[in-house]
């Protein structure tokens, strides 16, 4: 399927030529014929360089969207010997033409051809990012024109329609960028909006899971205490304890967790330790091989615990994945500050 650059470059090719064409239609004789075809050649060979050179496609950073991709690949800028090249042809070209025709023939058709040959140079070199080059290129045609044919005839003849080309060409290529820069903008807009969507959906499971969870857990206790009025014997306010124990571990601790920690978690509950949980941060990332190690470590280190109290936190440490602590009533007496009998740091696997 042709594209529409395509299409536009053998336009740009087609029309070029034409008015070349034009240049070698001569009803009279002219007097330096072969500097006529001299300044066409080169008008010819500029125009179809600014056409097709593209310079050396050195694209930077990631894929933002397609559609911007493509509008920044067909929006190459015309490289500085082309912008130089297009430049000479503005300042030779109306001057070579003129001196050539003679000035007997300066207005005839076949000699004001330049006045939207070099229009549609320059609104070339505009359309491949180069406005500065395309108003001066344009200059250097109006003064070339006038000082030859009169600022009257020059402006009758065809420069003010190539002022027009070249000034629609700019207000095209703003739009075009605009239009780039908003497709970037609702771009982003978009991957925002998809990620928001995709964290809420994973916190609903996440909810969702949490819920069951509790309902497995507490359900069996709550059913007890609504069936007996909130009067529950010890037995009963034991499983409760123990019940909003496994809660918090879930909620705090996830990560943490396996059948075999459980265990270890609830046996430290049923002897009287309280235990807290907390995951701060420090496990993300890791597959489900090294957690399991780091749960397994865990688990020895509450298996043989003792403490009254038991704390175990994550580690944003690089080193340490979970710290356990241990603390206990000194030997004088329960109220005196309590000392630390259990200090545990498991590292990461392979760490140093």
């Amino acid at each position: 399927m042709t594209s529409v650059k395509n299409v536009l470059v053998a336009l740009g090719v087609a029309f070029t030529a034409y008015l070349a064409a034009r240049g070698l239609w001569w009803t009279e004789t002219v007097p330096y014929p072969l500097a006529v075809v001299a300044a066409l050649g080169l008008y010819l060979a500029t125009t179809w360089i600014c056409i097709f050179w593209e310079p050396s496609r050195n694209e930077h950073g990631g894929d933002d969207v397609m559609a911007v991709a493509s509008l920044k690949r067909t929006q190459q800028r015309l490289p500085v010997p082309a912008q130089m090249l297009a430049l000479a042809s503005a300042a030779i070209v109306p001057t070579a033409i003129s001196l050539a025709v003679g000035e007997e023939w300066r207005t005839a058709p076949f000699a004001t051809w330049y006045l939207g040959g070099i229009g549609a140079l320059m609104t070339i070199v505009m359309v491949r990012r180069r406005p500065w080059t395309a108003w001066t290129g344009i200059a250097l045609l109006a003064v070339a024109s006038m000082f030859w044919m009169g600022w009257a005839s020059a402006l009758a003849l065809g420069l003010v329609g190539s002022i027009v080309w070249v000034t629609c060409a700019q207000l095209l290529v703003l739009s075009l960028d605009r239009a780039a820069r908003d497709t970037g903008r609702l771009a982003q807009l978009q991957r925002a909006a998809s990620a928001w969507q995709a964290s809420q959906a994973m916190r609903q499971r996440e909810r969702r899971v949490q819920v069951q969870e509790a309902l497995a857990v507490a359900g069996p206790v709550l059913t007890r205490t609504v069936a007996t009025g909130g009067r529950l014997n010890e037995e009963d306010r034991l499983e409760a304890r123990l019940a909003e124990g496994r809660l918090r571990d879930e909620m705090r601790g996830p990560r943490l967790l396996d059948d075999e920690v459980r265990a270890e978690l609830e046996r430290a509950r049923r002897r009287g330790a309280n235990v807290t949980v907390l995951d701060e941060g420090g496990l993300e990332g890791l597959d489900e091989n090294t957690l399991s190690i780091i749960r397994a470590q865990l688990a020895e280190a509450l298996r043989s615990a003792s403490s009254d109290r038991l704390y175990i936190r994550t580690s944003p440490d690089e080193r340490v994945a979970v710290t356990v602590v241990g603390r206990s009533p000194s030997v004088g007496g329960p109220s005196e500050e309590d000392g630390v009998d259990l200090w545990r740091e498991i590292p990461h696997p392979g760490a140093a």
